[in-house]
């Protein structure tokens, strides 16, 4: 039923602020300005690649104002999913008896994670006019306590077929959990994952704010053009690059910070990198 991650929601105080880093390191360009009365917002939307990035700033009082003062700040809100029948994933979830609000053709919901609650932006699915430098985006993760649980309720509410799930774990960062693929030959998924290392920085952010997004990740096959704007704007990047791999050469993966682009975290892999921890590593192109 759901085909891709096609766009994420920000929450923050100040729109044209978050929205400048988008455009300066990743050339998103502004598409339409609205509001969004099921949210009590403003809404500035980007395109970034072939996916969209909202950005929501209270409009008075309402789901996105009450967001930014439980957290305190500007943060990843919610993520986007497309389907191709958008009225069957509405019956959908309310056969789940999820409480849906409908507006610009889009389903607006929160589902409750360990007591917070997570939202989702639903869309249909379209053909859009790519620009700046990512490709798409693929995933965004939510970190819980319990990852098995909140896997199941994707199960359950999305209709999510668990035959396509991989599980995924980082001695690294500190974590293990499930990578729910929507179809088998694309990369679009909820990760959903849980700390194992509450010293390191994934625990850290937990012990703090609880069940919640943490970050979301792109597609980019422009990673060295980003790379060298991020370093020249002074904004906040981790770059992993294997070691002996000339810095002339492309990244595997690197890590906006959230300063940078509004308040929220967003990872890129350069084309084909991802299929390494999503079940088809044989799909992994090799650096020239």
């Amino acid at each position: 039923m759901l085909d891709q991650i096609d766009r994420v929601q920000l929450a923050v105080p100040d729109m044209e602020l978050a929205a400048s880093g988008w455009r300066t390191l990743l050339g998103a360009e502004e598409i339409s300005r609205d509001k969004v009365a099921a949210l009590g917002a403003k809404r500035l939307t980007l395109r970034a690649g072939h996916s969209d990035v909202e950005i929501v700033e209270p409009d008075g009082t309402g789901l996105v104002d009450a967001a930014l003062r439980r957290r305190g700040r500007a943060h990843l809100f919610a993520a986007g999913v497309s389907t191709p029948d958008l009225a069957a994933l509405e019956k959908q979830l309310a056969a789940q008896g999820v409480t849906v609000a409908a507006e610009h053709g889009q389903l607006h919901l929160g589902l409750e994670f360990e007591g917070t609650e997570a939202r989702f932006v639903a869309s249909e699915t379209a053909e859009r006019a790519p620009a700046g430098d990512i490709d798409f985006l693929y995933e965004a993760t939510l970190l819980t306590g319990d990852y098995t649980s909140a896997v199941d309720q994707f199960v359950r509410v999305f209709g999510i077929a668990a035959d396509r799930f991989k599980p995924i774990k980082s001695e690294h960062f500190g974590y293990e959990g499930t990578l729910t693929l929507f179809q088998k030959e694309k990369l679009h998924r909820f990760e959903v994952i849980s700390p194992t290392d509450m010293s390191k920085t994934m625990g850290r952010y937990f012990d703090r704010t609880g069940a919640s997004y943490y970050m979301a990740f792109a597609e980019c096959p422009n990673m060295l053009k980003v790379e060298a704007r991020a370093r020249e704007a002074g904004a906040g990047i981790t770059v992993e690059r294997p070691e002996g791999r000339a810095e002339s050469k492309t990244p595997d993966q690197m890590w906006l910070h959230p300063p940078a682009l509004g308040g929220m975290m967003l990872g890129l892999s350069r084309p084909s990198m991802a299929w390494t921890w999503s079940g088809y590593p044989e799909r992994v192109e090799a650096v020239a």
